[in-house]
């Protein structure tokens, strides 16, 4: 009789363990937080390298007296440290500028105030804008 028992009683105490353990896992997903807050953000690679980053840049008065105005850019970059792609937010509007192999091929697109315009710039310098 006491033969039945135990496997009886092991069963309990897996199915109480059991229960105790997706309690405590359930418990370390809600202690994550809903939102990361922060100045700045970088993610590195394996050798700390910084690969991408999230900044928040002052506005900033130009050489020419023009006021560059509050910029968040987010900057993705390749395994060389040229950064291939920034997308920028600021005031008046958005940029994106996404880079090719060699420098200085690239592409930007704007869109500040009223105006937008693609600029296309290949591997001698050479750029072409288009404009509506």
């Amino acid at each position: 009789m006491n033969m039945h028992r135990l496997p009886i009683a092991l069963t309990i105490v897996n199915m109480v363990l059991l229960t105790f353990l997706l309690a405590q896992h359930t418990n370390a997903a809600s202690d994550v937080a809903d939102v990361l807050r922060g100045r700045k953000l970088e993610i590195v690679d394996e050798k700390g390298q910084v690969r991408a980053s999230i900044d928040l840049h002052a506005a900033q008065k130009l050489a020419d007296g023009t006021i560059y105005p509050e910029t968040v850019l987010l900057r993705l970059i390749n395994e060389g440290g040229r950064p291939n792609v920034k997308l920028s937010a600021m005031t008046d509007g958005a940029g994106l500028q996404v880079g090719g192999e060699s420098d200085p091929a690239y592409i930007t697109l704007t869109a500040r105030g009223p105006k937008t315009a693609v600029t296309l710039i290949d591997q001698e310098g050479r750029q072409k804008l288009i404009e509506p």
